[in-house]
């Protein structure tokens, strides 16, 4: 089931306007959130336009956390962040993702709260590409 209106489902200039996709993991896609405030900040959006856990079966349930386990890793080994946050939201959306959030001691947001897109950290095509390889490498 898709949604037209979905970046996750749609993809193209809708995921454009905030993220770049990775790759496709087994029930869901990775994709690198285009604001960069915490270094590797992804997003694990479910393959399906479902909006709560509660839609999906148990089998699906633990597939995609296995997923957003194997994202979560591979930010770990390539960006060694001090922590990764988990955040669950889709208000408006109602596409059911979770954005993996590095975190770093001594950095950006340290101790608080993740801002959902402060906007103060945008790369260049390179460096997202860097980026992307870099996660890939450890998947």
């Amino acid at each position: 089931m898709k949604d037209c209106n979905c970046g996750y489902c749609m993809r193209g200039d809708l995921l454009a306007a905030f993220g770049i996709h990775i790759c496709d993991l087994s029930v869901s896609s990775l994709i690198l959130f285009k604001e960069q405030s915490h270094p590797g900040r992804c997003i694990v959006a479910y393959r399906d336009h479902v909006s709560e856990m509660v839609n999906l079966t148990d089998e699906e349930r633990s597939a995609y956390f296995a997923d957003v386990n194997r994202a979560a890793k591979a930010i770990h080994a390539a960006f060694h962040p001090d922590k990764v946050n988990y955040g669950a939201y889709g208000d408006t959306g109602c596409h059911l993702h979770f954005h993996l959030v590095p975190k770093y001691k001594d950095e950006y947001e340290w101790g608080g709260v993740f801002a959902m897109n402060p906007g103060k950290t945008l790369l260049t095509d390179e460096e997202y590409a860097a980026m992307i390889e870099k996660i890939k490498a450890n998947l």
